[in-house]
C-alpha cells in the first residue's frame, strides 16, 4: 500500500455507456458521411467497411468482420462496439467520446491525430496502433494484448492500463499527465526522457533504469 506521502495518479473518468431503445439498423446505412443515431447493427460481414466522415451517436455495433475499415474523420459519441475483427483500420483524425470497444481483434490501426475522451478498450487484441499526435483524455486499456503502441507526440491526460500487455510502447516527445503504467506488462519502452507525468512500479523502474541512466549520461559499473 502506498504511503500517504506518495502521490497517486488521477484515475481516468470513464463512465459505462448505457444504451436503451435502439432501433435495428441495416448494413447499407454504414456508408461514408452517414449520420446514425439510436441504431444497433448486428453481425456485419463485409469486405470493406466505409465510414469515412460519418457520425454515430448513442449507437451499438455487435459483431463486425471486415477485411479493412475506412474510419477516417469518424465521429463517435456514446457508442459501444463488440466482437470486431478487422485486420486493417484507417481511422486518422477521428473524434471519439464516451466509446467502449470490447473483444476486438485489430491487426494494424492508423489512428494518428485523433481526439479521444472517455474511451475504454476491454479484452482486445491489437497489433500495431498508431496514435501519433493524438489527444487522449480519460482512456483505459483493460485486459488487452497490444503488440506495439505508438504514442509519439501524444498529449495524454488520465490514461491507465489494467492487466494489459504491451510489447513495445513508444512515448517519444509526448506530454503526459496522470498516465498510469503500473498495470501494463511492458517488454520494450521507448522515449524514457518523456516519462514525466507517468506512474510506474518499482519493478518497472528497475527494468528501464539502464535506459534512464544512459539518457542522463550516467555510467554504471561494478
Amino acid at each position: 500500500m502506498p504511503s500517504p506521502s506518495q502521490k497517486q495518479p488521477a484515475p481516468p473518468v470513464v463512465d459505462p455507456v448505457v444504451l436503451t431503445d435502439l432501433d435495428p439498423g441495416e448494413a447499407t446505412e454504414l456508408a461514408p458521411g452517414a449520420d446514425l443515431e439510436g441504431r444497433v447493427h448486428t453481425g456485419i460481414d463485409v469486405d470493406r467497411l466505409e465510414l469515412r466522415g460519418a457520425q454515430a451517436h448513442t449507437s451499438r455495433l455487435d459483431g463486425l468482420r471486415a477485411g479493412e475499415a475506412d474510419l477516417r474523420n469518424l465521429t463517435l459519441t456514446e457508442v459501444v462496439m463488440t466482437q470486431v475483427d478487422v485486420p486493417v483500420v484507417a481511422g486518422i483524425r477521428g473524434r471519439w467520446r464516451d466509446v467502449e470497444l470490447r473483444d476486438a481483434r485489430v491487426g494494424s490501426a492508423e489512428l494518428y491525430e485523433s481526439t479521444w475522451q472517455s474511451v475504454r478498450f476491454v479484452g482486445c487484441k491489437l497489433g500495431y496502433v498508431n496514435l501519433r499526435g493524438a489527444t487522449l483524455q480519460d482512456v483505459v486499456f483493460a485486459d488487452c494484448q497490444i503488440d506495439e503502441l505508438d504514442l509519439v507526440q501524444v498529449r495524454a491526460t488520465r490514461v491507465a492500463f489494467e492487466g494489459t500487455s504491451v510489447r513495445r510502447l513508444d512515448v517519444q516527445a509526448s506530454t503526459l499527465h496522470d498516465v498510469d503504467l503500473r498495470g501494463a506488462d511492458l517488454t520494450e519502452l521507448v522515449g524514457t526522457d518523456a516519462l514525466r507525468g507517468t506512474t510506474v512500479t518499482s519493478e518497472q523502474l528497475a527494468q528501464i533504469a539502464p535506459v534512464l541512466a544512459a539518457n542522463l549520461g550516467i555510467t554504471v559499473t561494478e
